[in-house]
């Protein structure tokens, strides 16, 4: 992609933000072209600066809201208790968990009271470092390994991780992912749909991603990556409500393809609206 000069804005930021346009500006330039080196580095290399540029990329940018914004205990508990809603149903007293880019863990701390086991996957061995409980074990991983015995997890999660891996990783780690869930077994994944997105910085200049969400997914294209790794079955389940509802495959592929064909900034705009939003940010539970 062409280097980042200057800048449009395309949506302006939110008058609740902390932030400046400047500010804003500056990470722009940095993560398009940080990810444009982790987009274009062969495999051999690549595995090894997910972590790196990510730590270029918050030493460049001081103002990167994941270093300064402070997340209440009351925000934390409400996204845990939101994820909670999505897998409460698939958690039984036998369930073998497995939540990829666990970070600090708190997710999977609230499910290991329901559960017999969990492995809590992450490519920071720091972060990893502070979870100790007989019920989880933590694993450490280069982005697309899945280092846990085959056969092994009854319910695989992941919650905004998937549009972070480069395309090529992605596929390849779904199928190690596959491995290691046992028959009957099924992976959870939400991740943000690029038909209303962008969802990352470029929001705010360009019409597609182009910073560290190295790749945005509609469910249509998940569902059929699923599939080509071996999955049999793919459902999708939207949060309406604050309840996890099932809703027919067939009826989200068939929305999004009319919703796609509409202008980009129509798909911005529209797609924020409540019941769109529930349609395109539905999680998709691969069955194996």
């Amino acid at each position: 992609m062409e280097a980042v000069g200057n800048v449009t804005w395309r949506v302006p930021l939110p008058a609740t933000s902390k932030r400046s346009p400047a500010d804003v500006e500056e990470q722009y330039r940095v993560e398009v072209e940080l990810a444009d080196r982790l987009r274009s580095a062969p495999r051999d290399l690549r595995l090894g600066l997910y972590g790196a540029l990510y730590d270029e990329l918050f030493r460049r940018v001081p103002t990167h809201s994941q270093l300064t914004r402070k997340v209440s205990e009351a925000e934390r508990a409400a996204a845990i208790a939101l994820r909670m809603r999505m897998l409460g149903r698939f958690l039984v007293p036998d369930t073998v968990f497995l939540e990829i880019g666990a970070g600090d863990c708190s997710l999977t701390l609230a499910v290991s009271q329901r559960v017999r086991k969990c492995y809590a996957l992450d490519v920071s061995r720091e972060i990893l470092s502070g979870v100790h409980d007989p019920k989880i074990e933590t694993v450490l991983s280069d982005g697309c390994s899945v280092p846990i015995p085959q056969d092994a997890v009854t319910l695989a999660f992941s919650f905004q991780v998937m549009e972070h891996i480069h395309p090529d990783d992605a596929i390849e780690q779904l199928r190690n992912l596959f491995a290691v869930v046992a028959p009957g077994g099924s992976y959870f994944c939400v991740t943000p749909n690029r038909l209303n997105g962008p969802h990352d910085v470029s929001k705010f200049f360009d019409t597609v991603a182009r910073g560290f969400h190295l790749k945005e997914y509609t469910v249509t294209e998940l569902a059929k990556l699923f599939r080509e790794v071996g999955f049999r079955r793919v459902e999708a389940y939207a949060l309406v409500r604050g309840r996890s509802v099932r809703v027919p495959l067939g009826f989200v592929k068939l929305f999004e393809k009319g919703f796609g064909r509409l202008p980009a900034n129509w798909r911005r705009r529209f797609g924020r609206k409540p019941i769109i939003h529930h349609v395109l940010s539905a999680g998709l539970r691969a069955i194996k």
